[in-house]
């Protein structure tokens, strides 16, 4: 098992799409890369603290590498506005790749000058991965067991739709 930590917004949305995933065996909604240690929800929310929602993705590399794990990420957030998705404004909101080894951080550096290539405007933080903190429980697979949620309701299904066009090859079998 390898593991990938990214923040594209809001990690119910990540975390949502990435555990319909092929090869991932968990998806841990948290925060990393500030300077609170122990954060909670409520200090990620203030916006002081410098974290990021992030996941914390188990995978196995024989069923989905690493880049395949990039291309949707950058296919499913918007990777161009700095600290925003969407109505989310804050650093929390970050686009943000922290990476676990040399390895990662070269795929990630060429996944961003990929897209830098094609005239983006890539405001991705690409960083080694710090202390990682799951977020607590209630936030875990959030979607799953909150799908009447307004927020959900509106945010995710749009992310979705989105992976089950571009990455139909990639989804696990139902």
């Amino acid at each position: 098992m390898q593991q990938a930590l990214l923040g594209g917004g809001c990690f119910w949305c990540v975390e949502a799409v990435f555990l319909q995933l092929t090869g991932v065996d968990k998806v841990v909604s948290g925060y990393a890369g500030g300077h609170t240690l122990n954060p909670t929800y409520d200090d990620i929310c203030r916006g002081d603290t410098h974290h990021a929602e992030v996941i914390l993705i188990d995978f196995d590399e024989t069923q989905i590498s690493f880049e395949q794990l990039l291309n949707v990420f950058f296919a499913i957030h918007d990777p161009t506005t700095l600290n925003r998705q969407g109505n989310d404004i804050g650093t929390q909101y970050r686009s943000v790749i922290y990476y676990f080894n040399e390895q990662q951080q070269y795929e990630a550096e060429q996944a961003i000058n990929q897209l830098k290539a094609e005239d983006l405007n890539i405001v991705t933080e690409l960083s080694p991965a710090p202390v990682f903190y799951p977020a607590e429980e209630y936030h875990q697979n959030f979607f799953a067991r909150n799908p009447a949620q307004g927020y959900c309701n509106f945010s995710i299904p749009p992310k979705l739709m989105k992976l089950r066009s571009k990455f139909q090859d990639l989804l696990k079998s139902e």
